[in-house]
């Protein structure tokens, strides 16, 4: 599986940190996550719902990222969530579901819905899961938003 991921030139390690340090609609402070998207258009607008339109980075790359298709993978489907799951930034319910996937530790991957677009998929990716050591970085390009977003 082929995943994407937005983010600063010199935070491209996929060891959940910022997530572990700021928490994030699916985890709380403490508990790392990656937070990738199943297309780089998403992982786009991912990226600009978190940032002031003035402060977006020059330093931004996108991330290619192979997900091995046999790692073990768990779901959160629109259904299982609150209807204002995605009104309430860092709504509790999500982060509650991520912190538990991460305890369980059985799973690599959660799809979960996006936020910005609910009937699209964003896939985390748990840093100290066995398999983690399997995903692999395939390509590093830099990324410029189109200047008309940032009107």
């Amino acid at each position: 599986m082929r995943v994407w991921r937005i983010t600063r030139r010199p935070f491209q390690a996929l060891d959940g940190e910022g997530a572990r340090l700021n928490g994030g609609r699916w985890n709380s402070e403490g508990v790392a996550v990656v937070y990738t998207s199943f297309a780089l258009s998403l992982a786009a607008l991912e990226y600009l719902v978190h940032v002031d339109v003035e402060d977006a980075p020059a330093d931004l790359v996108a991330l290619e990222i192979d997900v091995p298709d046999d790692v073990p993978a768990n779901e959160v489907r629109l259904g299982d969530l609150p209807e204002d799951w995605n009104r309430v930034e860092d709504h509790p319910a999500c982060a509650a579901i991520g912190d538990r996937w991460v305890r369980d530790g059985r799973a690599l991957v959660l799809r979960v819905p996006s936020a910005v677009i609910p009937h699209e998929s964003n896939y985390l990716l748990n840093p100290k899961h066995p398999d983690a050591a399997r995903v692999e970085v395939v390509s590093v390009r830099d990324f410029v938003f189109d200047p008309r977003l940032l009107e």
